[in-house]
């Protein structure tokens, strides 16, 4: 009785597929916080998307220039370039370099103030200057004339993002800004379609540029036009729906709505914030990687789930069987021997865990 009911196997079952999974894991570039992390991936029914640089590469191009009459293109790129150089945002960065490249050095900054969400302000040349949304410019009191209404129109009907430029006063330029859906992305939704998972973008740009990156990789649901600070909204929103929610991002404006979910993944090519904030994290920026984290994780959870039962079956079965005396102590010593390299054993499948091809 006292060698078949030892629990040995029981106490292995856990922290050996723990430790094999999460190696593996750390080899396939997925590095899993804690085992409350397992039990969380396996009822994960919905996958909210980050755009900018989650499903996109992040590397932003400025594309065309439309300024207001009286304006040069020259002074416009001048000045919004030197204020968005201050910044750190993938659409600042794009404009700041095109400015650069085709006006040379850009001026110095003064009173810099970045409005989340909304763009950024400061004081360049002596001008008031202001870079971001229309909003900003309806905030400060600056109006849009007509014609560079119709040119952020046709940007953002071709999937662009068009960034309002204003000083003094008045609206000056449109910019129109493109990023680049990374190659991997339509296959990683098909992926964690296959999951089970129904993937929603999630962006702050406008709705016209979201759908756009939507149809091109394959999501249905799109939630565009959300400051920052309203992401974390939108998941409680459907936590409250009776959603389980997983989040992926890779900024410092996702970091919060990665801490709100059920299940946060950041990506490793993102911020200390968003790293600091998931639950899992995607050492490669590759969207596809997603999909073998959630898979790596419920593989771990099932292999768990199956060492501790077949210690506890063995357990169940034998205990009987050395009451009644049937139970040679040789043969029961050999037996939970055996019950605890079996557990070993089928914790060393995961292994063989190996990514999806395609």
């Amino acid at each position: 009785m006292l060698i078949i009911a030892c629990p040995c196997a029981l106490g292995l079952a856990t922290p050996t597929a723990l430790m094999v999974g999460t190696g593996r894991g750390a080899q396939l570039g997925i590095l899993i916080k804690g085992p409350e992390v397992l039990e969380t991936t396996r009822s994960v029914d919905t996958i909210v998307l980050d755009k900018t640089g989650t499903v996109t590469t992040g590397r932003m191009t400025l594309l065309g220039t439309h300024t207001a009459e009286g304006t040069s293109e020259t002074e416009a790129l001048r000045l919004a370039g030197a204020l968005e150089h201050a910044s750190e945002h993938p659409v600042a960065r794009a404009i700041a370099a095109g400015a650069a490249e085709r006006t040379g050095d850009l001026p110095a900054v003064r009173d810099f103030v970045n409005v989340p969400g909304l763009g950024v302000r400061g004081v360049v040349e002596g001008h008031e200057v202001l870079v971001g949304r229309e909003s900003l410019l309806t905030d400060a009191g600056t109006r849009l004339p007509e014609e560079l209404a119709r040119a952020r129109a046709a940007a953002e009907a071709a999937g662009r993002t068009a960034v309002l430029v204003a000083w003094d006063g008045r609206a000056r330029a449109v910019l129109e800004v493109a990023d680049a859906v990374k190659e991997t992305s339509p296959e990683a939704i098909r992926r964690l379609r296959a999951l089970g998972l129904t993937p929603i973008l999630l962006t702050g740009d406008n709705k016209a540029v979201a759908e756009a990156v939507a149809a091109e990789v394959g999501v249905d649901e799109v939630i565009a036009g959300v400051l920052p600070q309203e992401k974390v909204a939108v998941v409680k929103r459907l936590q409250a729906e009776g959603r389980s929610v997983a989040m992926v991002g890779d900024g410092v404006n996702d970091a919060a709505a990665l801490a709100q979910a059920d299940l946060g993944l950041a990506m490793g090519t993102g911020t200390d914030a968003a790293i600091e904030a998931g639950d899992l994290t995607l050492v490669r920026g590759d969207l596809r990687v997603a999909a073998d984290a959630i898979r790596l994780s419920r593989r771990t959870l099932g292999t768990i789930k199956s060492n501790l039962f077949w210690a506890f079956a063995y357990n169940v079965a034998a205990l009987p069987l050395a009451a009644a005396g049937l139970l040679n102590p040789m043969i029961a010593g050999a037996a939970m021997a055996f019950s605890s390299v079996f557990v070993v054993g089928n914790s060393l499948r995961l292994r063989r865990f190996r990514p999806a091809e395609g």
